[in-house]
């Protein structure tokens, strides 16, 4: 596709519709919200912070930079629709492989 497509003013009408759609975001009636890479992406936000939880558990002087590259990793997961997805196949593999080689350290115990 070449330069800018002409939608015309009755488009106008669709754009102000999707803008007042943004309030949906989130809710059970965010229409795009269903799809499988956005869900995939709500999984990943709490996947993450499961994630820093278990990283702090085991974290010491001696791992702060596998602990520094486990919590960057999910600055890997980019792209759109099936590239994201195979990047965050690329995440979870990496991730599994530095997590077991945390926990080879045993957990810091609490204060």
């Amino acid at each position: 596709m070449r330069g800018k497509v002409s939608l015309g003013p009755w488009f106008t009408s669709v754009f102000r519709l999707l803008a007042g759609a943004r309030r949906l975001r989130g809710t059970p009636f965010d229409l795009f919200g269903y799809a499988h890479v956005r869900r995939v992406e709500r999984e990943l936000i709490a996947e993450y912070r499961r994630v820093i939880e278990e990283v702090l558990r085991f974290l010491d002087p001696t791992n702060h930079a596998l602990a520094v590259t486990i919590a960057g990793l999910p600055d890997e997961v980019r792209g759109y629709e099936q590239t994201k997805l195979d990047n965050v196949t690329r995440y979870r593999q990496r991730l599994d492989d530095l997590r077991r080689e945390l926990t080879r350290s045993q957990p810091v115990s609490a204060p």
